[in-house]
């Protein structure tokens, strides 16, 4: 004999069951359309990836308020800077953000504001959001980059050399983070190799800091032939003397030690030959 009270359960769970159902947000045809294109960018060359940036940037830009644009553009935001999108589609983006933001309840704003933060103040976009979670992300980005103006460290490459920064004055130095997991690291690798090969007469060194096993990251560079040096950081001090929670990340140091540019993704070689012209080589 059934429990008489088994209907009454099954009629609730039934209700509770339809509650959820209408308030599950629901993916569309488009959203699903412009999920899938943000798949594939790291699968594009650096051509084609750039011009489909832009368009998911206009498109997105055009959809009306709502979730799905939220959600959309806060992930498009974070693949938007692992190459070379024009600083064009980097302000569309930031529109969208700053447009997003303030739609938003007060309580959902800081994931946006600190994307946006990101933005403005590497990719040098422009925003007029007034909101007090915005200007405290730029705040703590800034503080982020004092610790980086002439930051103090030696490590020691796969051969055993100990490198420190201090040392290299009068050089131009590049301090790249990086793993060998990161794809968009290793579509970066190349184009560092032969700026190396390029400046290293002139000038040029670069550091290329890996908190990996060497177990890992050997094999890795033996087989690529980088010949730059790269440096081991297993209990990861350096990165967390620049404050380095996501990679790749790079930062240029002028021949007097003083930090000239920086780098929150991934950069092609001609984003890579900016920085070098700001610091006197190009």
């Amino acid at each position: 004999m059934k429990p008489r009270y088994l209907p009454i359960a099954a009629g609730v769970l039934a209700v509770a069951v339809a509650i959820i159902a209408k308030t599950q947000p629901v993916t569309s045809d488009q959203e699903k359309a412009v999920d899938d294109r943000m798949h594939q960018l790291r699968g594009l060359p650096d051509d084609k990836w750039a011009v489909e940036v832009g368009q998911l940037a206009d498109l997105i830009y055009r959809m009306p308020s709502g979730a799905e644009k939220q959600r959309l553009v806060g992930k498009l935001a974070n693949l938007a800077t692992e190459g070379d999108a024009g600083h064009h589609v980097l302000q569309t983006i930031a529109d969208t953000l700053t447009d997003v933001i303030t739609s938003l309840p007060v309580k959902q704003r800081a994931p946006l504001c600190n994307e946006l933060a990101v933005l403005v103040r590497y990719e040098h976009v422009l925003s007029a959001l007034d909101d007090e979670r915005y200007f405290k992300a730029l705040a703590e980005l800034e503080d982020e980059d004092q610790r980086r103006l002439s930051p103090a460290f030696t490590l020691s490459d796969l051969q055993g050399r100990q490198w420190s920064l201090q040392d290299l004055r009068g050089k131009v130095v590049l301090v790249n983070f990086w793993a060998t997991w990161c794809p968009p690291r290793r579509k970066e690798m190349p184009d560092m190799q032969a700026l190396y090969e390029r400046f290293a007469p002139r000038g040029l060194e670069i550091l290329a800091i890996s908190d990996e096993d060497s177990s890992k990251v050997e094999p890795f560079v033996a087989a690529q032939k980088y010949t730059y040096p790269i440096l081991l950081d297993p209990g990861r001090t350096v990165n967390q003397i620049f404050r380095v929670e996501g990679i790749p990340k790079s930062f240029l140091y002028g021949r007097d030690g003083k930090l000239v540019a920086e780098a929150i993704d991934r950069r092609t070689s001609r984003q890579f030959l900016e920085m070098l012209r700001l610091a006197g080589l190009g």
